[in-house]
C-alpha cells in the first residue's frame, strides 16, 4: 500500500483544506482530554473562545483491535461518510481496514491515500451514472444494488462489477433507521437475481444495514438468516455467492460496550449457523460510528445567556454556544437522550442545577442542541463546556450557515502511532 508517511506533504492534487497540518504528538502519559483542557486555557488567556475539537487518533487503533477480537471472521470496511478527516483515514489505511464509499468524492479521497481498489466497496445502492463510470475506470469492483433500475445502469456502465444485493431490514430499532430508503424486500430478491443473470451481471453476495446505532442485537440474526435465503436464491439463478456484508449499526459512544458485546455474540452465533467457515464465505462489515464516535472531543464556550422565571417561580436558563446544529452538532437533535456536557469550571460547593436549553449561534430558532432541556449549573458568558464522543457525523456535516466558521479540529497521536505510520511503505 502506497500510504503517505506522517512526515510527507499532502498527496498529489490534494489541497491544504483537504490535507491539514500534521497531528500533534502527545507527550508521554498525556491524554487527549488533557490536550483539550490545555487548549481551553491557551484560548482563554489570549481572550479567544473559539470552539474546537480534538481527535485522538490512537482511539482508532484501540477500536480496531476491539472489533477484530469480538468479530474475528469479519473484515471491517470503514464507512467514510461517518468521519472523513484525512489523518483518520490514513491511520485506518495503515491498520489495514477496507473502506465503504458512497460517492465519487469518497472514492477519490480513499484512492488518493494509495488504498488498493480491492479494499473498497462502493456501497451506495443508488448511484449516479458518472460515479459508476468512475468506479469502473479506477478498478473498484464491489458495488451494491437493490433495484432492477440500478441493475440496468450497472450493466451499461460497469458490466464487470461484482455485485451485492442489499436487502431490507424492517423492525430494527436504531437511532438512524435506513430501511425506508434502501434495501429490497426479500420477496423481490429472486426476481432481481434472475434479472442480473439475464443482463450478464455477476452477483457475488448479499448485504444489509440494520440502521446506524442499532439497539436491537437480534436484528442481526434475522438479517443474516434472510441473507442465507438470498444466497440460496442466487445459487439457483446461477450466481456464485461468496461474500456477505453485515453493514453497520454498531454503537461507538462510551458506555455502550455491553451492547456491542451482545451484538458480537449474536453475529458470531448466526454466522456459525447460517454461514459456517467451511462454506468459504467471506464476511465484511461497514462500521463507522463504532470506530469514529469516541475519537473526537468538542470544546465550546457560552457566548450569551438568558435567565427566566417560569410560573411557580422556577428558574430556567438558556445558554447560547459558539457551535450548534448547523456545525458539528447536527446529529444531536436525533439522539434519543440528551448528552450532558462536562462543565469546565470549579465551584466552591456542589452547585445547584437548573433546567437549561442549549442553543447554537445562528439566527435560526431550530438551531438548538437537543429537543429537551438538560440539567446544568448556572454558568457565565465565556465559560466552557466539553462534549466527549462527537467523532461520528459531526465535523463532516458542518456548514458555514450565517457566516460562522467550521470548527477547527486538532488531530493528536502518540509517538507509537506516529512510528507506525512512518513505517508504512
Amino acid at each position: 500500500m502506497n500510504t503517505p508517511s506522517v512526515g510527507r506533504r499532502e498527496p498529489p492534487g490534494a489541497s491544504e483544506t483537504l490535507w491539514p497540518s500534521e497531528p500533534i504528538t502527545l507527550a508521554p502519559e498525556t491524554s487527549a482530554r488533557q490536550l483539550v483542557l490545555k487548549k481551553i486555557q491557551e484560548l482563554s488567556i489570549s481572550g479567544r473562545h473559539d470552539a474546537f475539537m480534538v481527535a485522538d487518533l490512537d482511539v482508532l487503533a484501540s477500536r480496531h483491535r476491539t472489533f477484530l477480537q469480538a468479530l474475528p471472521r469479519v473484515q471491517p470496511f470503514y464507512a467514510v461518510k461517518c468521519n472523513s478527516r484525512p489523518w483518520l483515514l490514513l491511520v485506518l489505511a495503515a491498520l489495514g481496514t477496507g473502506f465503504d464509499c458512497a460517492s465519487q468524492g469518497e472514492l477519490e479521497q480513499v484512492l488518493s491515500l494509495g488504498v488498493a481498489p480491492s479494499r473498497i466497496i462502493f456501497a451506495n445502492p443508488c448511484k449516479a451514472v458518472s460515479h459508476i463510470r468512475y468506479a469502473a475506470r479506477c478498478g473498484v469492483q464491489i458495488l451494491t444494488f437493490d433495484s432492477e433500475e440500478e441493475l440496468i445502469k450497472l450493466a451499461q456502465h460497469h458490466p464487470g462489477a461484482r455485485l451485492l444485493l442489499r436487502i431490507q431490514t424492517p423492525g430494527s430499532r436504531s437511532t438512524f433507521p435506513l430501511h425506508t430508503k434502501f434495501g429490497a424486500h426479500l420477496e423481490a430478491c429472486g426476481h432481481l437475481l434472475q434479472v442480473a443473470r439475464e443482463l450478464g451481471l455477476a452477483v457475488v453476495g448479499a448485504s444489509f444495514h440494520v440502521g446506524s446505532d442499532c439497539h436491537t442485537p437480534q436484528s442481526y440474526r434475522q438479517a443474516i438468516a434472510d441473507c442465507h435465503s438470498v444466497f440460496e436464491m442466487g445459487c439457483k439463478a446461477g450466481h456464485h455467492m461468496s461474500l456477505l456484508n453485515l453493514g453497520a449499526g454498531f454503537p461507538g459512544i462510551e458506555g455502550s460496550e455491553a451492547r456491542f458485546e451482545e451484538m458480537a455474540r449474536v453475529v458470531n452465533a448466526a454466522l456459525a449457523q447460517y454461514f459456517p467457515e467451511a462454506t468459504g464465505v467471506e464476511v465484511i462489515a461497514e462500521p463507522g460510528r463504532f470506530y469514529a464516535e469516541s475519537v473526537c472531543t468538542a470544546a465550546v464556550s457560552i457566548i450569551a445567556k438568558k435567565a427566566s422565571l417560569e410560573p411557580g417561580g422556577h428558574r430556567k436558563l438558556a445558554y447560547y454556544l459558539n457551535e450548534g446544529h448547523y456545525g458539528a452538532f447536527r446529529v444531536f437533535l436525533r439522539d434519543p437522550v440528551p448528552r450532558i456536557p462536562i462543565v469546565v469550571k470549579e465551584f466552591p460547593t456542589e452547585p445547584r442545577l437548573f433546567p437549561c436549553t442549549l442553543y447554537g449561534p445562528t439566527c435560526d430558532a431550530f438551531d438548538r442542541l437537543f429537543s429537551t432541556e438538560v440539567q446544568l449549573p448556572e454558568l457565565d458568558v465565556g465559560d466552557w463546556l466539553i462534549f466527549p464522543d462527537v467523532g461520528a457525523y459531526s465535523s463532516c456535516m458542518s456548514s458555514t450557515f450565517n457566516g460562522f466558521p467550521i470548527t477547527t479540529v486538532y488531530d493528536a497521536m502518540s509517538p507509537q502511532l506516529r512510528s507506525l505510520l512512518e513505517a508504512v511503505p
